[in-house]
């Protein structure tokens, strides 16, 4: 009997299918190509998920012939509903030439970026994959294509008519949440309402529980001045603005904790005692860090409906085209998607009520 069920659950395993990862190309002068084509070059990666790449075969093909792998093979389809179950899959979303220009930033690589990222994402709203991975492109060329939002998190917020995207970026047990993303500093402490920092508190607890499987998440909240403030010396939002938002997070049942000074923060054994990290604006959390994890970094997309991660590095021109990027910061992200996808699915099982009450019982009960 015992042998029966373990051959069973061995054959459920293996018949289990394989999480569709989607990865759009990112701009085709920068290192978005070179490092998927790394990332996906070892076949034994086929056993743990799906990739499905959109871009062009031309593309990933110039690529593969640069970096000399033969033994590199992928299936070109037309749509993601015709992919291979047993292959990379590259999704052509165009068919037309295009010239090559590693590490020159123009409007071409802008306009089929967008192109790329508008199928996937259109793909993942229809259920064709599961979740998504971003390789970078210039904000400013895909601007010039049309695209008008300040990122890839802000893109997908709308899209999904999510109101609390928050920027997560991830490295083992290091997250860095920002409360304001992609605006100018001289912008930021008008952004910084009690309302807007709770939501984000909430929306950073909501996915340590939900995406990273942690029970009771503790969460370290930046002040916006240095020193944090110094108790209103240097500036008043602490005092004013950030102390009542955590306050009232912890009335909540939250368990976030600050403001804490920013600049001696990731240096300090301090970040050992908290499973996330709350900052401000962009440079104060990403700053330290890119520093401290600049190679396997990954941007997740916390509080929307889907799953989207990204390298934490840019397009690189300066370096396109000369075979030196390192693929880890996407084939980590290419992971982390995966893994949240699954705790997605086990805290939706341990959090369905297994004993509801049905229709039946009711009337007797009542």
């Amino acid at each position: 009997m015992q042998k029966e069920h373990k051959e069973k659950q061995v054959k459920e395993q293996t018949t289990k299918p394989l999480i569709r990862v989607g990865i759009t190309l990112g701009d085709l002068n920068g290192i978005g190509p070179e490092i998927i084509v790394k990332a996906l070059r070892d076949n034994r990666i086929l056993a743990d998920f799906l990739p499905i790449v959109y871009g062009s075969n031309k593309i990933i093909n110039h690529y593969k012939k640069l970096l000399n792998l033969q033994d590199f093979n992928y299936f070109t389809c037309n749509s993601a509903v015709d992919i291979h179950n047993k292959k990379v899959n590259v999704v052509n979303v165009w068919q037309e030439e295009l010239a090559i220009e590693p590490g020159v930033s123009n409007e071409i690589g802008g306009k089929y970026a967008l192109l790329s990222l508008e199928q996937a994402t259109k793909d993942l709203a229809e259920g064709k994959i599961d979740v998504l991975v971003t390789a970078p492109f210039s904000k400013e060329n895909v601007a010039k294509a049309g695209f008008n939002f300040p990122g890839h998190t802000e893109y997908l917020a709308e899209m999904s008519g999510a109101d609390d995207a928050l920027m997560v970026l991830v490295s083992g047990t290091l997250r860095v949440a920002l409360v304001t993303t992609h605006i100018p500093i001289k912008e930021v402490s008008q952004k910084l309402l009690k309302d807007a920092i709770i939501s984000k508190i909430t929306a950073f607890d909501q996915s340590l529980r939900k995406d990273f499987g942690i029970v009771r998440p503790r969460i370290a909240v930046f002040g916006l001045n240095p020193h944090a403030g110094e108790n209103g010396k240097i500036g008043e939002e602490e005092q004013q603005i950030i102390l009542p938002a955590i306050n009232q997070a912890k009335q909540e049942g939250i368990l976030a904790f600050g403001p804490y000074p920013a600049d001696g923060f990731f240096g300090s054994t301090q970040r050992q005692q908290f499973d996330g990290v709350l900052a401000m604006y962009h440079d104060q959390g990403l700053a330290a860090f890119k520093a401290l994890c600049f190679n396997d970094g990954v941007n997740y997309t916390a509080g929307l409906p889907i799953v989207r991660t990204s390298p934490d590095h840019g397009t690189a021109f300066d370096i396109a085209g000369k075979l030196i990027a390192d693929e880890q910061s996407l084939r980590s992200a290419i992971f982390l998607a995966i893994d949240v996808y699954r705790n997605r699915k086990t805290y939706k099982e341990f959090n369905t009520n297994p004993l509801a009450i049905s229709k039946e019982d009711k009337n007797k009960k009542d």
